[in-house]
């Protein structure tokens, strides 16, 4: 079921490993899963032993997560896939190419090995305990991208897809195969990089788009802000929104290098990059609590009463909602809402995955998510210098999971660019979460600031750690409440 690439073979002699389940030692910090104390405590640099391991872990993650191993992704060609509220029916070759170009101009953020020393630790790789920090470097990628770039921007370098197949899925019967392969136009966008890694790809034999889908951009001045925003998540020090940062801001809440981050305290760490780095002044980032989104503090976050320009009125905002689906495991009630979140073009898609195994989503088909995958670990690029190559930083392997397998810990991103935006959103999405099926929505829109229900300003612009999130389900609110980032970590 999921697509994987055999060049990544071309990693296993430098490679990355994450084991969902670390051993005993590594476990004793707040009973979570963590790197080796002797990897991630300490100053000094990293002796050859830690750099054999290192490359063993590397090597054995992909491996592990099929980054080596050839298999196919099919996809039903007579239901529509959701891509970030684009729906795609597989019909056609166009169809099948503004799939494509939508796909793999999404910013992919995975592993890294062989970067700059996290400070505080001798860790040169988040191979094995970062995969939440990519996740949510990639959902705040799309939102910058929906931020800066023109509607339906596509990246002009996008590689044809790999290890994919285009299906006819037949009804369930016990009798009878899942799928019958057609032939049709399948192979023609597999066969040119059938041997590349997920990443890469040749140019050639790109079929042109219909008008339905925009063509891809050739335009410098868009490929360059592009590139710009790639760099900001590069492995360096220096990027506002790298690991490094990230690692840095996740001190707050009591993290450190080589720990597991949960998706609520990721949206809490993202909020802090963003408010701290100064080229985003019309960019505001807002985290609900205990599942509401108090519309007056997103008002007021967004408002800027120092101008009388009416277009710079209003900050553009990321909304981050930190939510559980259920007890301990997904409550098959809530997929129908999440499938309808989806379908929104103000959704930015979905910090989540399986348990202790994070994973991007960004749309699904049937009854199948569509994700991007961080466990894939690569070389660090230097994204310092000019014309840093951009293609580690798409995918062109998408893959696929049963929403049963879903875990109920994710946290969901949304992205309104003006005031307008805004009240459309909260409309959309309240209709979205409106489910006969469920008593309890998955979060609600609320009028007001939370300061009015007994709640402080923590989703705003302070520095306090995350508020608890509560499941919205009776159930769970009859059970101990905790912070979800201590009850299931991705």
């Amino acid at each position: 079921m999921n697509s994987v690439s055999p060049s990544a073979v071309q990693y296993i002699v430098g490679g990355g490993v994450h084991e969902d389940k670390p051993s005993a030692q590594s476990r004793r910090h707040n009973g979570h899963g963590s790197a080796p104390d002797g990897l991630r405590e300490g100053s000094g640099e990293p002796d050859e032993v830690d750099r054999l391991k290192a490359k063993f872990m590397s090597a054995w993650n992909n491996v592990k997560y099929g980054w080596t191993v050839k298999s196919k992704t099919s996809f039903n060609k007579t239901s529509p896939l959701i891509l970030l509220g684009q729906s795609y029916l597989f019909n056609s070759e166009d169809e099948v190419d503004g799939f494509r170009q939508a796909f793999v101009s999404c910013v992919w953020l995975t592993y890294r090995r062989e970067f700059p020393q996290l400070e505080g630790s001798s860790l040169t790789t988040d191979c094995g305990w970062g995969c939440m920090l990519r996740s949510g470097q990639m959902l705040l990628a799309q939102g910058l991208l929906q931020h800066l770039m023109p509607p339906d921007w596509r990246w002009a370098d996008c590689h044809p897809l790999t290890d994919v197949d285009f299906e006819v899925l037949k009804p369930r019967s016990p009798s009878r195969p899942a799928a019958m392969s057609l032939p049709s136009f399948s192979s023609s966008w597999t066969s040119p990089v059938s041997q590349r890694d997920p990443s890469s790809g040749s140019s050639e034999g790109h079929r042109r788009p219909s008008a339905q889908y925009p063509a891809a951009s050739h335009e410098p001045q868009l490929e360059a802000l592009h590139r710009k925003v790639v760099s900001w998540f590069g492995d360096h020090p220096s990027a506002p929104f790298s690991v490094h940062q990230l690692v840095e801001l996740g001190k707050e809440s009591g993290k450190r290098a080589g720990d597991w981050y949960g998706p609520s305290v990721v949206a809490h760490m993202l909020r802090k990059a963003v408010a701290r780095t100064a080229e985003f002044h019309n960019l505001a980032v807002y985290v609900a609590q205990d599942c509401t989104v108090y519309k007056g503090d997103v008002m007021r976050l967004c408002e800027s009463p120092l101008t009388q320009d009416l277009s710079e009125s209003w900050k553009s905002v990321i909304i981050l909602v930190p939510v559980r689906l259920g007890g301990e495991s997904l409550n098959p009630s809530y997929i129908e809402c999440v499938k309808n979140i989806l379908k929104l073009k103000c959704c930015i898609g979905i910090i989540g995955g399986k348990p202790k195994h994070s994973l991007f989503f960004i749309g699904f088909q049937d009854e199948q998510l569509l994700y991007l995958d961080p466990h894939y670990c690569q070389p660090v690029v230097d994204v310092t210098q000019g014309n840093f190559s951009l293609e580690s930083f798409h995918c062109n392997s998408p893959r696929k999971m049963n929403f049963s397998r879903m875990d109920p810990s994710c946290t969901i991103g949304f992205y309104a660019q003006t005031k307008r935006d805004f009240e459309s959103l909260c409309s959309a999405v309240s209709e979205a979460l409106s489910s006969p099926k469920e008593k309890y929505p998955i979060f609600t829109f609320v009028e007001g600031r939370g300061q009015n229900y007994g709640l402080e300003g923590q989703s705003g612009g302070s520095m306090d750690g995350p508020a608890n999130i509560f499941s919205c389900n009776r159930m769970s609110r009859n059970n101990k409440r905790g912070s979800t980032d201590e009850f299931v970590l991705l």
